[in-house]
């Protein structure tokens, strides 16, 4: 007798909209050649090169399949749902394939520059469609469910779990061609993701998306990740409002304090975010005509406070920017030194306030 599992169910229900996404390009004409592989003997005959490579590895209008990786339709008129490392090649072509074969060409609608998330779209209707969660009352030990295209060739995998840790910060192997990726605000899963399945769903016991499987650490066992399904909703959201995705902008680079950085430096606070360029000659720490130059923040401040919230490693400037909108306004205290290498007492300095409207990421 079939077994009558709630996973069974899940998977029965939410599996149709899981889709493989399949990345293909084309290969340089033969006269150009020389110009793309100049490691090549002099004497080398390019058509060689094409002998070699398997007939498979050609789609129906003979592009080269690079890779692919997954995805979920999120509507029945063919929004697609994946990650942005999956589809991050602006010259490359996308062929979204459905649970039964099917094949549909598809426009990359936007990245997210923040986010690992892409939203797709195909032409078509009544496509079956996976509905968006929440994740923001997660539980750790609750089910998740994660299903995709794993190793870029078991369409449909499906593995389950439990929601191992929340609101992780990682740097991360985001796939199988070894790019590193920082990823704050993580689920972690045991639920097992592959080479392949990124972009695909983690779906709870109800069959409801609460995350984008994205990365998995490699060298260790039953530790996945998935981007916050909460996230794509924003993202989708702007899409919708605006036609693209907006992300708040606040103008500055800055390092972290922290009490070793505090010491290393003579810095008068353990905490806060310490405005500075970076090491690139000619590089700004306040960008200008930027949200933060309008508001008189300095090089060498230190960003103590966003409204009466500490500025720390555990809420990193960046993540509260990010909670916010386009066009909202911030309070910030700010700990301006009479110079860069004030005495770590603090002798100099003088604490400030100010606000800064958010823009625009352009």
């Amino acid at each position: 007798m079939p077994e009558k599992s709630p996973i069974v169910k899940v998977v029965k229900k939410c599996a149709p909209a899981v889709v493989s996404i399949v990345i293909a390009k084309n290969l340089p004409k033969l006269e150009n050649f020389p110009d793309f592989f100049p490691f090549l003997p002099f004497n080398f005959d390019p058509k060689e090169l094409y002998k070699q490579i398997p007939p498979e590895m050609f789609d129906e209008h003979g592009r080269v399949k690079i890779g692919g990786g997954s995805g979920f339709f999120i509507s029945e008129d063919g929004f697609v749902l994946t990650n942005k490392h999956v589809v991050v090649d602006p010259k490359a072509d996308y062929t979204v394939v459905g649970s039964e074969g099917k094949k549909y060409h598809a426009k990359v609608v936007a990245r997210d520059p923040i986010n690992d998330i892409a939203i797709l779209k195909i032409e078509s209707k009544n496509l079956p469609y996976i509905e968006l969660g929440d994740s923001t009352n997660l539980d750790l030990g609750q089910t998740a469910i994660a299903i995709g295209n794993a190793l870029g060739q078991f369409q449909n995998t499906i593995s389950s779990g439990i929601i191992s840790g929340l609101s992780r910060h990682i740097t991360a192997q985001a796939g199988a061609d070894g790019r590193q990726q920082e990823l704050r605000g993580v689920i972690q899963t045991d639920a097992a993701i592959n080479p392949g399945n990124s972009g695909g769903p983690l779906v709870d016991i109800e069959g409801k998306a609460i995350g984008i499987n994205s990365a998995v650490v490699f060298g260790a066992q039953n530790i996945g990740f998935a981007i916050p399904i909460n996230s794509a909703k924003k993202a989708l959201g702007d899409i919708k409002k605006y036609g693209r995705i907006r992300a708040p902008f606040i103008g500055l680079r800055y390092i972290l304090i922290d009490p070793v950085l505090k010491m290393r430096h003579n810095l008068p606070v353990d905490y806060g975010a310490l405005v500075v360029p970076e090491a690139t000659p000619g590089d700004y720490g306040v960008l200008p005509n930027g949200p933060a130059e309008k508001s008189g923040i300095e090089e060498h401040d230190i960003i103590l406070e966003v409204d009466n919230k500490k500025v720390t490693k555990d809420l990193p400037l960046s993540d509260i920017v990010q909670s916010h909108e386009v066009g909202d306004k911030l309070n910030l205290k700010i700990l301006r030194r009479g110079s860069p290498r004030s005495s770590e007492s603090g002798a100099g300095a003088k604490e400030l306030t100010t606000t800064i409207v958010l823009e625009e990421m352009k």
